[in-house]
């Protein structure tokens, strides 16, 4: 469900590494590229804080992204793209991306790009089972 913010969130199935785990596994099936995946918990930790685990992957496809960044610019801020998985505060895991619609609208991507952008919904209603 999209949020006011332009995050679509679902609730996960998995723990936060098995989601990341799931997510990596997916996206090296296809080829696409990790950028890298930030461990806000695990750096948190490492300067005696703690939060939940929380895991900000972040991957994409150059034959996907380029053409939309060259007929919206602005939309390089926003991709590669991105998925956080991130456990509450009742144990559950959340899987987080800018939707689609947010990323549209705040780049004017023309509609007939918007394709390249459709993998995250998928990657992550996977991940989520």
């Amino acid at each position: 469900m999209p949020l006011a913010s332009g995050i679509t969130s679902i609730r996960g199935k998995h723990s936060v590494d098995e989601t990341i785990g799931k997510l990596k596994a997916m996206l090296d099936s296809k080829g696409v590229k990790i950028f890298a995946i930030v461990d806000h918990s695990g750096e948190a930790a490492n300067i005696g804080m703690q939060m939940p685990p929380t895991r900000l992957i972040i991957f994409g496809n150059p034959k996907a992204g380029t053409p939309i960044m060259q007929a919206a610019p602005s939309a390089a801020i926003d991709l590669p793209l991105k998925i956080l998985v991130a456990e509450d505060a009742n144990g559950d895991t959340w899987i987080s991306w800018n939707s689609l619609d947010y990323l549209q609208t705040r780049h004017n991507i023309p509609a007939e790009l918007m394709q390249n952008l459709a993998v995250v919904e998928a990657l992550a209603a996977n991940a989520a089972e």
